[in-house]
């Protein structure tokens, strides 16, 4: 076994406002082509009755050609989330590091999402810092911004 990271998967409400917050607020690459997956083989593989799951995936920043990335789909039917929360059971968060955390926080908040507790800098025991906040995607999912001293 040779194991290799692939992707994170983000199920969304609408797949292309999301797609769309990624690719211009943290400059995610579309990786083609868009994916529209149904049918009794799907049905099987999601364990689901009559599911349609269409997205996309987005090469991350910082990564060359066949880096991993993040697939963003919406599922037909879909399920409502909980409340949004650091701490619940599950995937966190996924974390980007910025130049500016308040520049980084501001494009956020301009482009639909929210933010969850305040601008903080942490000292960790060797004297390192990190500057980070947690905010939201339009949809809720938690995003960490941070930037190491």
């Amino acid at each position: 076994m040779n194991p290799r990271y692939v992707h994170t998967n983000l199920i969304a409400k609408d797949w292309r406002v999301l797609a769309n917050f990624y690719q211009t607020v943290f400059q995610c690459v579309p990786v083609p082509p868009e994916r529209d997956y149904s049918g009794e083989v799907f049905d099987q593989l999601a364990n689901l009755q009559g599911a349609r799951q269409r997205g996309m995936h987005l090469r991350l920043p910082g990564f060359a050609e066949n880096a991993p990335t993040l697939e963003i789909f919406s599922y037909e039917p879909s399920l409502e989330k909980p409340e949004t929360q650091v701490h619940r059971h599950g995937f966190g968060h996924i974390a980007f590091a910025v130049d500016s955390v308040e520049q980084a926080l501001a494009l956020v908040l301009e482009h639909g999402g929210g933010q969850v507790g305040e601008l903080v800098t942490l000292t960790r025991a060797d004297g390192q810092q990190v500057t980070l906040v947690y905010a939201t995607d339009p949809e809720g999912n938690v995003v960490e911004l941070q930037r190491w001293s």
